[in-house]
């Protein structure tokens, strides 16, 4: 962000002549507030962060109760670097003190990553104050397996995108279609990749999978599962195999068969380490199965072929389309959603648009004699 501040932040100069000079120019909004969640609470924060202060804005942030010292000590770091202590502040508030300063119209812009709940209570407070809002809610991200796919490559990587940090990520694959002739092949290699999982303490040079951060947060994920294999899912990963489960934040990972749409797994966010697996016939099912669903963020398309690729990303409510890979934030693109994941871009140039605003300069020259 930092080395594509100057070229993004550049006049646009649409003349510049003995006559006239007409230019367009970014300018800061004023006051960028950023509300972080718990599961990235660095790194979701600094994609707003960067940019809004070197465009020249104030900044005040948020964290989730669960980690309010990263606010505070990343604060801390900005103006032990010399940035000016007024210029970015760390905000200690509970929900309500929090719409109360939106709603007065303490914000001229405010990035929010969360629930989708906590988008709406963003919107609802910001009502009538026309400040500008990034909402970042949340996904139910896909994949997708086609014939031509490498298979090896396609598990190890979407498995890796369902568990990684137990599938507390937004971007997490939380659903998985598989063209029918490789079907079987991608099941088996996933539950085996799968089943050597280590669950246990993260500060152990031995885990390979972590615990998840509240016990609610297991026990949906614990919720769905099961009414999943009630409504006739089939489970493939044996639990005995994962004693650190405690039925607490320990929590073994799940791969599901035999799952349909009719089942909240595959439509509520899990945000945790559980992921169906269907079988499609064709690219058309994929699609409208990839489509039916209220969240877009991302979708990992796995093929040879890169114009079929572009050819389905382009069918896809989604805001990222990725070939070959999966749960991966390029600065260099913008990171955008639609439908219940919400509104707004940050990161690429265009993260710059959402912290500034364009001011025209139509400027006549005096003539000369």
């Amino acid at each position: 962000m930092a080395d594509i501040a100057e070229s993004t932040l550049a006049a646009m100069v649409v003349e510049d002549s003995a006559r006239f000079e007409r230019r367009i120019l970014r300018e800061p909004v004023g006051v960028v507030g950023v509300i972080a969640p718990w599961n990235y609470p660095y790194l979701t924060a600094i994609n707003t962060v960067a940019p809004a202060l070197i465009a020249g804005n104030a900044v005040a942030i948020k964290h989730a109760t669960q980690t309010l010292l990263v606010g505070e000590r990343m604060v801390r770091a900005f103006v032990e670097a010399g940035v000016p202590e007024d210029v970015f502040i760390a905000l200690f508030l509970d929900h309500q003190t929090t719409e109360d300063l939106i709603a007065v119209g303490s914000f001229d812009f405010l990035n929010f990553t969360g629930s989708v709940g906590g988008g709406r209570a963003m919107e609802r407070a910001a009502a009538g104050t026309f400040c500008g809002l990034g909402l970042e809610l949340g996904g139910k991200d896909p994949g997708y397996v086609m014939e031509d796919a490498d298979l090896d490559a396609a598990v190890a990587t979407l498995m890796d995108g369902a568990m990684f940090n137990s599938g507390q990520c937004c971007c997490a694959i939380e659903r998985i279609y598989v063209t029918a002739p490789l079907f079987d092949a991608f099941v088996e290699a996933s539950v085996a990749l799968v089943s050597d999982y280590v669950l246990g303490n993260p500060l152990e040079q031995a885990t390979t999978l972590g615990p998840m951060a509240n016990r609610r947060f297991a026990d949906e994920v614990r919720a769905q599962t099961a009414e999943a294999l009630a409504a006739g899912a089939t489970a493939h990963i044996d639990g005995a195999r994962f004693p650190a489960d405690d039925g607490g934040t320990y929590l073994a990972p799940q791969l599901l068969t035999d799952v349909t749409h009719e089942m909240r797994v595959m439509r509520d966010e899990s945000f945790g380490p559980v992921v169906g697996i269907m079988k499609v016939a064709d690219d058309d099912e994929a699609v409208a199965l990839m489509n039916d669903s209220d969240f877009g963020l991302t979708a990992s398309l796995w093929t040879a072929d890169a114009d079929r690729a572009a050819r389905l990303g382009a069918r896809i409510e989604i805001g990222t389309v990725f070939m070959n890979r999966a749960d991966y934030l390029d600065p260099g693109l913008c990171w955008t959603g639609c439908k219940d994941t919400g509104r707004g871009a940050a990161l690429s140039p265009l993260g710059y648009h959402s912290v500034t605003r364009p001011k025209s300069y139509h400027l006549k020259k005096a003539t000369v004699a």
